[in-house]
């Protein structure tokens, strides 16, 4: 059974509990858990020889699922002025990964200015919610999980009788069944 991997972005100071809840929320839900191997979060990292960027761009590369997380700050920018947020964000475009992007707050007052820029970017790339409190967040972050695994065949979506049984074979079937179902059944429905 396939299973994915996440990445959350965000700035982490900033968005510190939202992050720290996803990880514990997918990792302990009991569907979720079946079909989510990891959440990656930067601060998770042991110290090592390595520098950030390179860290969390291969991080993002491994990923199945890249997850957003935008509020106010645009973060620490480097000397081309992006933070690691848009660098991680597009990567993530780049590499074709699958993108969910939730936004804390309603109203864009009070966001720095490259913050609104990248909810722009990203807006005009993909559907994204918005959010006030972390039970919201993880609502809607359930729901397009559950989106995507349905989108990507992972989790069936006809009816249990109607589906076929992954591993299933004629060894499954019970000839005791079927002998009752041909005495008791047959007769009604006039089966030769």
């Amino acid at each position: 059974m396939k299973r994915f991997e996440i990445f959350v972005s965000s700035v982490q100071k900033e968005l510190q509990e939202e992050r720290r809840a996803i990880k514990d929320y997918i990792l302990n839900d009991p569907l979720l858990k079946l079909f989510i191997s990891d959440v990656f979060l930067f601060e998770d990292l042991p110290a090592r020889d390595q520098q950030s960027d390179e860290a969390y761009l291969s991080e993002v590369d491994r990923c199945d699922i890249y997850i957003g997380l935008f509020g106010n700050d645009y973060g620490h920018e480097d000397a081309a002025g992006v933070s690691p947020t848009e660098h991680e964000f597009d990567r993530a475009t780049e590499k074709g990964k699958y993108r969910l992007i939730f936004i804390k707050g309603q109203k864009d007052t009070g966001r720095h200015k490259k913050m609104r820029a990248l909810i722009r970017k990203a807006g005009n790339q993909l559907i994204r919610r918005r959010f006030d409190a972390i039970s919201d967040l993880i609502s809607d972050l359930y729901a397009s999980l559950i989106d995507f695994m349905s989108q990507n065949g992972v989790l069936p979506v006809t009816p249990f009788d109607a589906s076929s049984q992954t591993g299933a074979s004629l060894r499954n079937i019970s000839k005791d069944v079927i002998g009752w179902f041909l005495n008791v059944q047959g007769k009604n429905a006039n089966f030769p």
